[in-house]
Parts: structure tokens; C-alpha cells; sequence
């Protein structure tokens, strides 16, 4: 189980560095070792210490427009899923995901070879999709794919980018404490990991940091559009096996 949790706490720290499609494999990485629920509960910890390093190395790269959008919102969904928490099956929510996220990448890349100008960051859109992210980030830490299909059609700097996820969800993660710890997740059991992680959890987000500055934009855009269809079928995967 330490291997798990050291790679899974690595993939933690990467999303924060700016590849935020990567965390969505901690929890599956660690749940290899224990039920998906710990492993949420034991990495949520691990997200909000790398969200301070995170925080910090993109202080200045961020869409504060986008912020304005989504953070009320992401933090609306927070309260979506602690109140549904016992009717909502995570079974169907991974599925809605999976499809959603699946027909994104198809509706991409079938309009690649046309010059789609930047979408604006508009209020309704901003508003579904950040309660969404919200909402399937308290449900296994997968915020990324509805997060990456508001984001992706405005086309924005790669660092502007990763810098506006690095502090939505660093909000969102702040916002799930409560909850998880009303609902019986945040034991001292599922804690007591958390020393052993953190030093693979930092070393990560300047992992990842480094690599967002290596990656030209347009490969690392379609880096992140390759990795949310990898992910789609994973989601559609779990939610089918449940």
C-alpha cells in the first residue's frame, strides 16, 4: 500500500503544478490498495497541502473572470453533493461524467481542422459546469473533466490555465473539509498516512510546474484533451463495472 499512496500522493502534487487531468488517477491508483471512499478521504488532506504549494507557484497566472465564475459555483456543487450524498449513487454520476466528457473530446476533434474562435467565460455556462465540478469533486475528486470542458473552447495561456484550476480547486478541496468530516471520512485511521505523503505530494506540484513550462501550448492542450478522453473511458469503465 506505501508504493500506492506515494505514486497516488505524486499525482495529487502534479495536478497542482498545472496538470490537473493527472490527479484524477490518485484515487484509482490508491484504491488498488483500499475501498475508493478511504482513498478519498486519505488524499483529500494531501490535496489541500499541495494546493498551498500550488497557490504560490501560480499567484500571478490566473483568469480572475473565470475565478469570479466558478469558485461560487464549484462551492455550490460542494453543497449539491454533501446533501445528496446519501441518495446520489457515485455510480451514476461516474457514468454522466465518462459520456459527457467522451462527447466533448468527439465534438473537438471533429471540428479540429475548422478555425473556431475563443468562447467568452459566460456567466451560464461558467455556473452549470463549476457546480459540476463542484459536485463531482466531492464525489471522487473528479472535477477536472467538467472543469477542462468550460475551460478548453476559451483557449486561453496554458499558465493561465493551469493557474485558474490550481485555485478553483484549491477553494473546492478547502470547501470539502467540512463535509467529509460530518459525513465520517476524515478518521484518524485515514489520517495517519498523511505525514509519510506529504513530501511526495510537494515534490509533484514542482513536477508538475516544471512541465507545464517545458510543454509547448499546443502540445499541452492536446496532452490534456488526449488525457480527459483517456479518462472518459475509464469514468464510463468504473461506473459500468460499479
Amino acid at each position: 500500500m506505501g508504493v500506492a499512496a506515494i505514486v497516488a500522493a505524486l499525482a495529487v502534487g502534479m495536478s497542482k503544478g498545472g496538470l490537473p487531468i493527472v490527479g484524477m488517477l490518485s484515487v484509482p491508483i490508491l484504491a488498488l490498495a483500499m475501498s475508493p471512499v478511504r482513498a478519498a478521504a486519505v488524499l483529500l488532506p494531501i490535496y489541500i497541502i499541495s494546493d498551498v504549494v500550488g497557490l504560490w507557484l501560480y499567484r500571478r497566472d490566473f483568469s480572475r473572470r473565470n475565478l469570479m465564475i466558478l469558485i461560487p459555483a464549484g462551492i455550490a456543487g460542494v453543497g449539491v453533493g454533501w446533501a445528496t450524498a446519501t441518495v446520489i449513487s457515485d455510480r451514476a454520476v461516474t457514468l454522466l461524467i465518462g459520456f459527457v466528457a467522451l462527447a466533448f473530446c468527439i465534438d473537438l476533434w471533429r471540428k479540429r481542422k475548422r478555425t473556431i474562435p475563443p468562447k467568452p467565460a459566460d456567466v451560464p455556462r461558467g455556473l452549470f459546469w463549476g457546480t459540476l465540478t463542484g459536485f463531482t469533486s466531492f464525489v471522487s475528486h473528479a472535477g477536472a473533466p467538467p472543469y477542462q470542458m468550460f475551460m478548453l473552447p476559451q483557449k486561453l495561456p496554458k499558465l493561465v490555465f493551469a493557474g485558474t484550476s490550481t485555485i478553483l480547486f484549491a477553494v473546492i478541496n478547502l470547501a470539502k473539509l467540512v463535509p467529509y468530516w460530518a459525513l465520517g471520512q476524515m478518521s484518524p485511521q485515514n489520517l495517519q498516512f498523511f505525514w509519510l505523503l506529504v513530501p511526495a505530494a510537494i515534490l509533484g506540484t514542482y513536477a508538475g510546474r516544471s512541465l507545464v513550462n517545458r510543454i509547448p501550448q499546443d502540445l499541452f492542450y492536446r496532452f490534456v484533451q488526449g488525457a480527459l478522453f483517456l479518462i472518459s473511458l475509464k469514468l464510463i469503465f468504473d461506473g459500468i463495472r460499479g
